[in-house]
């Protein structure tokens, strides 16, 4: 965004747009009062951009128009909005501009479609185009849609009293080891995937047959999977390494710019069989209507997998903990699993393990010799093919057959339960923790951050109690924002505090 507050001539404002938007794309131009910015100027503005790849709005100078508001002022409302790329204050008619920039599309209210307009002529002249609308009401919800996304909101964590009494901690001794996690070398390997959140306006019921119509209003893609657990772990503030593979596509191309973007230190094999994993949600008035998944599921062969052990050994080797971010899309073979464990052990790295089988079958029992695991319920009962024990029993059970010390089975909205063994002094071995977050926006990347927040509290000092608590107010976090966009380190020492 540029918005360009100086009195510099028309030649000046000119070169800067153009310097911005080539002749390939569509420019378009909208001028105006903008006294106060309200839903029929969005519905405007949103029509001129959807109409064009540039839109470029010049603000009516103080001594042109009805101006009750300073320049500057209302300059800084249009700059703030999302759709604009490019406003100054125009201080002159808005003629003259047009003739200098030529923009393909000249965009008024369609109040003005019965009136006499001044620009006609000249955008006429040069082969343009004037169209008039006042845009579609639809369109007002755009930037509430951006804010949804992309704000960083301020969460209130439903703190459990009870749980810190029980564990005799409080939260603000987090503090220094949350501090701590910077020490920390960190190693994710797993299923690279791309989520894309198509918004869409619900039109209603189709009167041919019992189906929902929408119309997409805004495409918006963020790195998922291991991706982003890799990213969270290094918003925490530790050094990470990513290992995974992806195909020679968009999707794999923003998923390598965006790990860049984080700061991870990543190492994407290109895998000529397979797409990148692209998962598309459909969503309307802040729910999910239907998920499309754009995948192939088979192994890796053994040439990748060999490539990646080789490029992961040196990281192992050095690292405090290995995370297997397993999404069951084929970047984690069963053989390839047990050869990473084994190099884990013999250079004492603590291990963690998630298998996810929210669409695809998979199985957390498979990862063995883990210090930690954290299955829903779900995936639980689908690795010991168990649909009726209890769930302290399950959890019991799960440990034995994993050898893994601390099992974590997480519930939705019921929190999680901790089971963990009950040591020499025989303390209270299995726990429950409530969600910290009663208001979710999107609850899809909740275990991504309780597992690798979790894990990295145990990797700092924490016990299992202190590092699932904090692992829970990660989750809370995270599910208060719509798309997965990484933790920091800042609004975790805030929760807490």
């Amino acid at each position: 965004m540029k918005a360009e507050k100086q009195n510099h001539p028309f030649a000046e404002i000119v070169a800067g747009i153009r310097e911005n938007c080539d002749r390939e794309r569509t420019l378009v131009f909208v001028s105006g009062n903008f006294n106060v910015v309200h839903p029929g100027h969005l519905r405007l503005l949103n029509f001129a951009a959807e109409n064009g790849d540039f839109l470029v709005v010049g603000v009516l100078a103080d001594n042109l128009g009805n101006s009750l508001l300073p320049e500057d002022l209302r300059l800084e409302g249009i700059a703030s909005i999302g759709m604009v790329d490019y406003c100054f204050i125009l201080r002159e008619p808005p003629e003259q501009i047009i003739k200098e920039l030529q923009p393909q599309l000249v965009v008024k209210g369609r109040e003005y479609s019965k009136k006499f307009n001044p620009e006609a002529d000249t955008v006429s002249a040069y082969g343009g185009k004037l169209l008039f609308s006042s845009g579609e009401v639809r369109f007002s919800s755009f930037d509430l849609i951006q804010k949804e996304l992309f704000e960083e909101k301020r969460v209130h964590i439903n703190h459990s009293q009870n749980y810190l009494e029980r564990h005799n901690f409080k939260t603000g001794e987090l503090i220094p080891l949350i501090l701590r996690v910077s020490e920390l070398k960190i190693v994710v390997i797993g299923d690279l995937i791309v989520d894309e959140y198509v918004t869409c306006d619900p039109l209603g019921m189709s009167q041919e047959d019992p189906t929902i119509v929408v119309t997409p209003i805004e495409h918006d893609q963020f790195v998922g999977g291991a991706g982003i657990v890799a990213a969270h772990a290094r918003g925490l503030g530790a050094q990470v390494q990513f290992f995974s593979v992806a195909g020679d596509d968009e999707p794999g191309q923003f998923a390598r710019s965006k790990l860049t973007d984080y700061g991870v230190d990543f190492k994407v094999l290109t895998d000529s069989t397979r797409p990148t994993t692209l998962k598309q949600r459909f969503r309307a008035n802040g729910k999910t209507l239907l998920r499309v998944n754009h995948l192939r599921q088979h192994e890796i062969d053994e040439e990748l997998m060999e490539e990646i052990f080789s490029l992961a050994r040196p990281a192992i080797e050095q690292a405090d903990l290995l995370m297997f971010s397993d999404f069951n899309y084929g970047c984690l073979p069963q053989p390839l699993v047990e050869k990473i464990t084994a190099h884990c052990k013999r250079h004492e790295v603590m291990l963690a393990a998630d298998s996810q089988s929210s669409s695809q079958v998979g199985d957390i029992s498979r990862f063995k010799g883990t210090h930690l695991i954290t299955p829903t319920e779900h995936e639980a009962r689908l690795a010991m093919r168990d649909s009726k024990t209890g769930l302290v029993m399950l959890a019991d059970n799960l440990q034995r057959e994993t050898n893994c010390p601390n099992v974590i089975i997480t519930l939705g909205r019921e929190g999680i339960l901790i089971h963990t063994p009950p040591g020499d002094r025989k303390l209270l071995f299995t726990d429950r923790l409530p969600a910290f977050n009663s208001n979710p926006s999107d609850v899809s990347g909740a275990g991504d951050s309780l597992v690798i927040c979790t894990a990295i509290g145990m990797a700092v000092g924490l016990n299992i109690w202190q590092a699932s608590y904090l692992g829970s107010v990660a989750a809370a976090l995270q599910v208060s924002r719509v798309g997965n966009t990484p933790l920091n380190r800042e609004s975790l020492i805030e929760a807490v505090q």
